[in-house]
This record gives C-alpha cells, structure tokens and sequence, in this order.
C-alpha cells in the first residue's frame, strides 16, 4: 500500500533540493509530479528491501522507480545520491558499474550516472586511514567528479567530493583549487573552509589553517563544529589547540563522557599531563570499570616518573581486562622507563610466551608481530644479539609478508654487534630472496656504508628514487655520504630533500642533518645556526639540545647555557645513554667531577659499547687522581674504537686516546714502580 506520508516527506525534499540550475539545463520537459511519486515509491520499495534481506524483487522495483524518477527530473540530485546507496547498501556495485557505464556510453552527459558511478568508485577506494587506498578506483572517481563540475560549475557538494578525493590522492594543488571553487560558490560553506584548512596544514601552512578552522567554529558554535575544529587540530597535531577547544565543547555538554574522555586524551598528547589526570580520575570514579582510562592514568604517572603510582593504576587495569595486550605492554614502558631492561625483557617474554600459539588469526599475527618485534629490539638494546637474532627469524617465520622485515632486523643485530662478515652474509642471502624489498635494499646500503664502500651503497640508493617518495630516499642519502665523510655529495642530497619538505616536523629533520654535517667539517658556527632554526621551530627538540649543548660544552664555550640545554633533553629522556654522556661531558666541563662521574656511569650502563663515553670517563678519573682506573678507561675506549666499523671511526679521536693511554700507563708504572 502507498504510503501518503513517505510520499509528502519525500515531496517536500524533493522541492528544496532541485536545483534552481536545472530549469536553464533540462533539454527536455520536467514532470515534478511523476519524479515525486516514481522517487517515493523507490523509497518504500527499498525500505522493504531492507526489511526483508535484500529481496531480489524489491531491490529492482526500487531501482525501476529511483531511474524513472531521474528520468522526470534529471535535476534532481539527491535522487542519484538514494540510488547509489542502495547499490552500496544492497552490495550491487558491479551491477551499478555496469548498468551506469552503459548509460554513458549513449549519453556521455547524462550526469546523473556519473554521480552514482563516483559514488561507487568513492566507496571502492578502500580504507584511506590505514593507507589502504585503490589507486584505480580513486583515479576513476576523480574522472567522474571532474567531469560533472565541468559542466555544472556551482556545484557544491561535487567540488567538495572533488577536493577530498584530490587529498586523499595527496594533490594538494587541485584539492586546494577544488575547495576555493566550491567556496566561490558558497562562501559561508563549513565543509569548505574545513577541507581547505586540512590541505593548508598538509602544505605546512597551519596559521591559514588555523584561521579558516576558528572562522567555522566562530560562525556557528555548536557541538558538531567545535568537534570537527578538535579533530581538525588533532590532524594537524596541534594538541593545545584542540584541547582548548574541546573545553569551550564541554560547556556546551558538560555531562558528556566521550567530549570529557576527546579533552583528557588530547590534554595527554600535549603533555598537560595535571589536567589530563584529574579528568581521567574523574571519568574512573563515574565509571570504575573503565579499563582504558585506567591504562592512561598509568601512562601518565610514566611520563611523570611516578613509577609507584603508574604500577598500581595498570594493575588496575590488568584486574579488568587480564589478557589486553597494551595493558601488558604498558607494564613493559614502565620497567624501560625504569632503566630495567633486563625486567622489560623478561616482562614482555612472559606475554610472549603466554600468547603463542601454533596458527593466528590475520589480527593475532598482527599482534604477534608487534611483540616479537619489540622483545627482538629490547634483546639488542641489552647486548644479547643472539637472542635478538633468534626472536628476528621467528618474526620472519611468522608470516610470508614479514619475512623481509625479520630479515632486516637480523642484518641490523650483526651490525651492532659488529660482526660484519655475518651481515653480510645475511645481507646477500636476503638481497636474493627479496631483490624487490625497498626496507632491505636501505638496510644492506647502510651496511656497505659501514665496511667503507659507500659509492657502491649510494648507487644503490639512488635506484630508488622514483618521484614518489624521493625525499626520504635523498634522507637515506646523505646518511650513507655522512658515513663516506663525503659533506660535498652529502649538502646536495640534504638541500634536495629541502625542496620536498613541507611541514615543520619535515624541517626539522632537515636543520638537524645539516647541522650535524656541519658540525663534522668544524663549522661550528653555521652549525649552531642550523640547530638554533630547529629550536625556533621545536623549542623542546631532545635531539637537538642535547646536540648542540655537547657541541658547546666539548668546545668548552658556553658550558653553563649548554647544561641548561642538555639538562632538558635528559628530562625527556632520562635513560639515553648519549644524553647521559653530554651532561656528565659537560659537568666535567665546569669542573663537577661528582656529578660528571655519576652521569658517565648511568651512561655506560645503557650505552656500554661506546668509546667516547669510555674515553670521557677516563678524563674524569684522571681528573680526580684515580689513574688506574683512567687508564682502564681509556683502554676499552681504544678497543671499542679499534672495532668500530670505517665509517665510525675518527682517527683525532683514536690519536687522543692512544697517546693518553701511552701517558698514563707510563706515569701508573712509575707510580707502582715508588711503591
């Protein structure tokens, strides 16, 4: 039986939507009344195909009636937009490809097909947050979206579509010019300005960005634009931002859970880390079973370095969920953030033991992956490369798609362990087993860099430029001339890389390798200005203060200021050996031989094979009278050097630490020789 309401509802959308464009287009006679009730009766006729599991019959009914709607009223969008998701809904894409494609065949301008054909070929693209894209389907989608817009210039929702499916495609140009149309057309358009704000930050250029996203959220303050702004600065990693406006959010629903959970979670990321507790404390105390809440509270007592505290609130969480893995995982960070390897290790080896099995699930292995991968690295950060090697090739086994990554991982172990015969055994197995594998072409590269033979490593790298991610390629570049002490083919790389960087965090990395370039040519001066454009950029970069602060305290200049910089790395990271090593080097430096002693050691604890933390904690025995243990020092810092790899070695370096091992050896001699 017809239904009067659906058809007056329908109706009434019907007369809103057509556009007024339609009247100048239509070649042919309009018949409203027709197009009304043909679309009403498609309506009713695919609600009874979902009520009855897709019904062959009811499914064709409906789609007779959408077309002989589109038919009477080919202006009429919206029709085309209930067609598609039906097909969608009713799983009928190949049918719709077809039917469609057939359509354009005999009328290349019949519109209407091709909305519904970019509709399909939008929903095939697949799933673009996990990266997961159809390269043909989106390419077919944007043919279809363009070709619509060419001849309807002020539609809206097409430029939009266009604009999205461009930056999915990362065309930042056209997605740009797509987005300012359809803001020519509608200059108030929230859509608009928020998708072009979005292509902004992906450009780098967060303060257009920024500026579009608070005239969305100023214009219209509700709910859903003070999210979409949130999310918007979430995208652009801007978690201070999206913070505060989530806060003007919660005024407008202060009783909402998931707005106080969006605001506690972003409050975390910008490590506001007093008000994100207080509203994790909250949310546990309205909901004692929250796990995840409870997992965060513990996350942020870690970085606070409660360890106490972070301990009870994950064992809260165990208590709720026994076997959640980022549960179990987390009490793996505690003990790392602890300095306890060794209890890290033998923490996360108990999940793994406990979660194997014989066969897993495609998500299981996914999972196992992570663990394995992550006990394999623990190994090696603790010297026990034999056991890394054999969690790497159980890795590799776990699965055909990661046999090249477990293969890396192996190549990597012998590198550090510095057994270069075996890497490159292990790299030429690999290179004929996976010649394709872009991961293991950089990492056997980076193994010839090592033993010295950085032409036949560049060569092999410059393969893989292709215009696509070229400038990680010329990153990986200038790694291996930095370890050839080739800076002249090592700037070129480093300044074509700069061409291709956009974002801050991409500059960053760009002011750092040329600083650290730099600073190996003994051009201290441009070197300090490149760290100083990172710090302008990242006032809080650990990697660069505690670069720039050694290079200042070995150089003996500015000792004070380089502490205060180095101090702040350590902050952030208070078990990096290297950073360890800066601030004891720099202690030692303005003559705090206690607290240089203390920070050398905890050092060595985490970075024992390193022969300048060996040859600084030499100079500090010497320093205090305590010879023969300078001495000792001094000896395994030349063996640590003799065993380095070419492309490690710095021949000043070994010659300071041969000569003042010859000179306290001879003077420990005398001194026993008075004994």
């Amino acid at each position: 039986m017809f239904n009067l309401c659906v058809f007056r509802v329908f109706a009434t959308v019907a007369m809103v939507a057509a556009p007024a464009l339609a009247q100048s287009s239509a070649s042919k006679p309009v018949d409203k009344g027709a197009a009304y009730y043909n679309f009403s009766m498609g309506h009713l006729y695919a609600e009874l195909a979902g009520a009855y599991g897709n019904r062959g019959e009811y499914l064709n009914q409906a789609i007779d009636h959408y077309r002989a709607a589109l038919k009477s009223d080919p202006a009429a969008t919206f029709i085309a937009d209930e067609l598609s998701d039906l097909y969608i809904q009713a799983g009928r894409l190949r049918e719709a490809v077809t039917d469609n494609e057939a359509l354009l065949r005999d009328n290349p301008n019949d519109l209407n097909a091709r909305r519904i054909l970019g509709r399909i070929y939008t929903r095939l693209i697949g799933d673009t947050q996990q990266g997961k894209v159809n390269e043909n389907m989106l390419q077919k989608a944007i043919e279809q979206y363009s070709k619509i817009v060419d001849q309807q210039p002020k539609d809206v929702d097409s430029w939009l579509t266009l604009g999205r499916l461009y930056k999915v495609s990362q065309n930042s140009v056209e997605s740009e010019k797509a987005f300012q149309k359809a803001l020519a057309a509608d200059p108030e358009n929230e859509e608009a300005m928020t998708g072009l704000a979005m292509v902004f930050s992906d450009l780098g250029d967060n303060k257009r960005a920024s500026e579009l996203l608070q005239k969305v959220a100023e214009k219209s303050p509700n709910l859903r634009t003070l999210t979409s702004l949130a999310g918007a600065y979430e995208q652009m990693r801007d978690y201070a931002l999206a913070s505060e406006t989530l806060k003007k959010a919660m005024t407008l629903a202060p009783d909402n859970a998931n707005l106080k959970r969006a605001l506690a979670e972003n409050l975390l990321r910008a490590e506001r880390y007093d008000e994100s507790l207080k509203l994790y404390e909250e949310l546990v105390a309205d909901e004692p079973k929250d796990v995840e809440s409870f997992l965060r509270i513990s996350q942020i007592y870690r970085q606070m370095r409660k360890f106490d505290k972070s301990r009870e609130a994950n064992e809260k969480a165990k208590q709720l969920a026994p076997g959640n893995l980022e549960i179990l995982y987390n009490e793996v960070g505690i003990f790392e953030a602890e300095g306890k390897t060794a209890e890290a290790i033998q923490a996360l080896k108990t999940v793994v033991d406990q979660t194997g099995k014989k066969s897993y699930s495609a998500g299981e292995k996914s999972n196992r992956a992570m663990l394995l991968e992550r006990l394999g690295l623990l190994y090696r950060q603790n010297d026990q490369y034999s056991e890394a090697v054999e969690i790497f090739r159980e890795l590799g086994g776990l699965d055909q798609t990661l046999g090249a990554r477990g293969a890396a991982q192996v190549i990597d172990t012998y590198r550090q362990a510095r057994d270069f015969k075996k890497a490159e055994e292990e790299a030429e197995a690999a290179n004929r087993k996976y010649p394709d594998d872009k991961t293991l072409r950089v990492v056997r590269a980076n193994l010839l860099a090592d033993v010295g033979k950085t032409d036949i490593a560049a060569a092999e790298i410059r393969k893989l430029l292709d215009g696509k991610n070229d400038r990680e390629t010329y990153l990986t570049l200038a790694q291996i001339y930095e370890k050839g002490k080739n800076y002249t083919e090592m700037a070129k790389v480093v300044d074509a890389a700069e061409k291709l960087s956009v974002s801050n965090e991409e500059k960053e990395v760009i002011h750092f390798m040329r600083g650290a370039m730099l600073e190996k040519q003994k051009k201290h001066e441009q070197s300090e200005a490149e760290f100083r454009k990172l710090l302008a950029l990242n006032p809080n970069s650990a990697s660069a203060l505690n670069y720039l602060g050694y290079m200042l305290a070995d150089r003996n200049v500015r000792v004070n200021e380089a502490v205060e910089m180095i101090r702040k790395a350590v902050d952030q990271e208070p078990n990096n050996g290297a950073y360890l090593d800066s601030l004891g080097w720099a202690y030692f430096r303005q003559g705090k031989l206690e607290e240089a002693e203390k920070y050398l050691k905890m050092a060595l604890e985490r970075t024992g094979k390193d022969p300048t933390i060996h040859d600084h904690l030499g100079d500090v025995y010497a320093k205090q009278g305590n010879l023969k243990e300078a001495v000792t020092q001094w000896d395994s810092s030349l063996k640590l050097w003799q065993a380095s790899p070419p492309s490690e070695q710095d021949q000043q370096e070994v010659a300071k630490v041969q000569k003042k091992l010859e000179s306290g050896r001879v003077k420990l001699a005398k001194e026993q020789g008075k004994k």
